[in-house]
């Protein structure tokens, strides 16, 4: 690298300049981070001029071919919207009528029973630009989203699961009803790509988050996408999986933590994980009893494995209080700030060595 772009990396690495995320997954999981980073999005009010502290970018699976997306994707021939609607919803500025209105869903009507309003309205959009990514841009910019938001790839794939004993599976609603043990995960058609803005933001992180979200249809697709796993362990940014709180059934049955892991790095092809994010605040009886009924547990921190990998292990309270068992929002965002300036501070000290 030359003097002035030495100079310039270092201009846009410096403290004043958003820490940079990057965060890849789906489903809930990916929805409940983002909601999190979004409260580091602001303008923080003791930098002149302000700045945001964290700058987002979600990169989102498309494989979703059940409910309102999987209808909608098989009549006009769109990427599914579910979960990138989702992550719209947890990255909007606030929760004003425009947000309630991404979130309706329909309960009635002939052919719109099912259907959310923002599915349709991505759909539309989609429709009337002839692009998906551009729709979802747009969309985005209606509800004034805190952040950018891209699909894995723009081309139209499937989901197909091997499982234990050599049963293959097509689709993810099809896969992630299935009660035995998933192998290997690949997408149909192989060789699909992703949009150049998502390399250009995984290049510039400070952070990369995979996870949390279901491991086999809403992370690990995302790595079969050609190319993002090369420009993730390219990427000087520090590289951190937010682990399961529990098991899904059929899924993670029986998976520890390091096998989650272990599933995120063998699928794409080497060790894309330096940090893994576990929860060590304990399940209530209550709850490990109505998650019982459906055959899922809590996922077994079993630490010293993971560190057997390389790889560096953080426990934290993470769960929130309620009826379900999820990631608490901003607890996994606090998480999060705290290892995007760890990313930045190595970063900075990368420059200093290359210009010294």
């Amino acid at each position: 690298m030359g003097a002035s772009n030495e100079k310039g990396a270092w201009l846009d690495l410096s403290s004043r300049s958003p820490l940079r995320v990057v965060s890849i997954g789906g489903g809930n999981g990916l929805s409940t981070l983002l909601k999190g980073l979004k409260e580091y999005s602001h303008v923080h009010a003791q930098l002149s001029p302000p700045h945001p502290l964290i700058d987002i970018t979600a990169v989102v699976t498309v494989t979703d071919d059940g409910g309102s997306s999987g209808r909608l994707r098989r009549e006009f021939d769109v990427l599914p919207p579910g979960d990138i609607r989702n992550c719209m919803v947890a990255l909007a500025e606030d929760e004003g009528l425009l947000t309630r209105l991404f979130s309706f869903r329909f309960d009635s009507g002939r052919g719109l029973r099912g259907h959310s309003f923002g599915n349709l309205f991505l759909t539309v959009m989609s429709q009337v630009t002839g692009d998906f990514s551009q729709a979802v841009r747009l969309s985005s910019e209606v509800l004034a989203i805190a952040g950018r938001i891209y699909p894995s790839t723009s081309a139209q794939v499937t989901l197909r699961a091997h499982l234990e004993g050599g049963e293959i599976v097509d689709g993810e609603s099809r896969i992630s009803r299935s009660t035995v043990p998933i192998r290997r995960i690949e997408l149909l058609p192989g060789g699909c790509l992703p949009l150049q803005e998502t390399l250009k933001a995984i290049r510039e992180a400070d952070l990369i988050t995979l996870g949390p979200g279901s491991l086999f249809t809403s992370v690990v697709p995302n790595l079969l996408v050609q190319g993002i796993p090369a420009a993730i362990r390219r990427s000087k940014a520090l590289k951190a999986c937010f682990v399961n709180l529990m098991s899904q059934p059929g899924e993670t049955t029986g998976l520890t933590a390091s096998e989650h892991v272990k599933a995120i790095c063998d699928h794409a092809g080497a060790r894309v994980v330096d940090v893994a994010v576990l929860n060590n605040s304990p399940v209530t009886a209550p709850a490990r009893r109505r998650y019982a009924r459906e055959s899922a547990v809590p996922v077994v921190n079993d630490l010293d494995a993971i560190r057997a990998m390389g790889i560096e292990v953080a426990c934290t309270p993470l769960i929130e209080v309620g009826e379900k068992v999820r990631h608490n929002p901003a607890a996994a965002g606090r998480v999060a700030l705290q290892l995007a300036k760890r990313g930045r501070r190595a970063r900075l000290n990368l420059l200093k060595k290359r210009s010294s």
